[in-house]
């Protein structure tokens, strides 16, 4: 395994949270990037929709008690 799929590999394992499977070591170094930079736009796609959903949730509570509330949910 060369040293770029070797580091494309273990930027997919960071995205992934685990070790990939086996068959992915028969991906060019290219296309385990592309899945890696998906994987990365998707949890962040996620990570921004929740943020927007808890904001405006926070709309339903009393504007003198959204701060501490805030404190207390997102620490």
């Amino acid at each position: 395994m060369s040293t770029e799929a070797r580091e494309r590999r273990e930027q997919l394992s960071a995205e992934l949270r685990d070790e990939p499977a086996e068959s992915f070591g028969q991906l060019a170094p290219g296309q385990l990037a592309t899945l890696a930079d998906a994987l990365k736009r998707q949890r962040e796609s996620r990570a921004a929709g929740l943020n927007e959903a808890a904001e405006e949730a926070l709309k339903l509570v009393p504007a003198l008690a959204r701060g501490p509330v805030r404190r207390i949910l997102f620490r």
